[in-house]
């Protein structure tokens, strides 16, 4: 009896440290947006005021009002839901049919081919930024929408092959044989039998895209001047009636607004992108 007890409450105690441990990291994560949330509703003549309000006394929508009329945030969002939507397009249909390429066929110039691939993913984007922006140039692709757009795809590439590369290859391959066999030609058997069972591959690579493509600051912010996005205007908005001093207000409201596409697609798909990753991470 005497030992029962000691295991009730061994694990009671086990239970209550795992519940304090995830209160204490939920805390340290869901503080700083939630700093960021009250700092953009806050005016900025009470940004700075102690004791610290973590509830503004007078909230306003000033600054999202100040982001529409002077900074042009419906331009930033519309060409971000461009650029990122043809992206998703574009790397979803290339790589769906890349990774089906990779892990039906095999030969040693796919697998070459597929490292070479995976490897890009090792190089950091500033090793390439000098050379890749002369040839943007050259090109006529400089700060244009195209551009960004091939650059964007380039970027999610890697990941999406590996993902869905290793999705296929859990697929049965009798499945297009049993297919083969009732007269279905190669295109009906990868859009009618390999394409479906790929969906929640699909899904979850398309929802990490988003998500990567929304956070991308380097590309955007090197290889463009006229076009902005959501993620460089962060850094470009006016300095208001003091030109030294930083308008956290605006900063705090810009951040805010990417941070909550976010947010609604990591809180609706949360499921669906750890199943995912599970399903097409099993095997490199």
């Amino acid at each position: 009896m005497k030992d029962l007890n000691r295991y009730k409450i061994y694990k009671g105690c086990v239970a209550a440290g795992r519940w304090f441990l995830f209160a204490v990291v939920a805390f340290l994560i869901l503080f700083p947006v939630y700093w960021i949330f009250i700092s953009s509703i806050t005016p900025p003549g009470e940004l700075f005021k102690t004791p610290i309000d973590y509830i503004p006394d007078h909230p306003t929508l000033e600054s999202y009002k100040f982001l529409i009329e002077n900074v042009g945030l419906f331009d930033k969002i519309g060409n971000t839901v461009l650029i990122v939507g043809v992206t998703l397009v574009l790397s979803t249909c290339l790589c769906a049919m890349a990774a089906y390429g990779f892990s039906r066929f095999k030969s040693k110039a796919i697998s070459i081919a597929f490292a070479f691939i995976i490897a890009t993913m090792l190089i950091p984007e500033v090793v390439t930024a000098r050379p890749l922006y002369e040839f943007m140039q050259k090109v006529g692709l400089y700060d244009t929408y195209p551009g960004l757009i091939i650059l964007y795809v380039s970027a999610v590439i890697p990941f999406t092959v590996l993902i869905l590369k290793n999705f296929v290859g859990e697929i049965p391959l009798s499945l297009e044989e049993a297919a083969s066999i009732d007269g279905a030609t190669f295109l009906q058997r990868l859009f009618l039998v390999v394409l479906p069972l790929m969906k929640p591959a699909i899904a979850t690579v398309c929802i990490i895209n988003f998500i990567t493509c929304l956070n991308n600051f380097f590309t955007p912010l090197y290889y463009s001047n006229g076009i902005q996005v959501l993620s460089v205007s962060i850094v470009q908005l006016p300095l208001r009636d003091n030109m030294y001093g930083v308008p956290w207000d605006l900063v705090s409201s810009m951040g805010w607004i990417i941070l909550l596409p976010i947010i609604i697609f990591v809180a609706i798909f949360e499921k669906q992108i750890m199943d995912g990753i599970m399903a097409g991470g099993v095997k490199a």
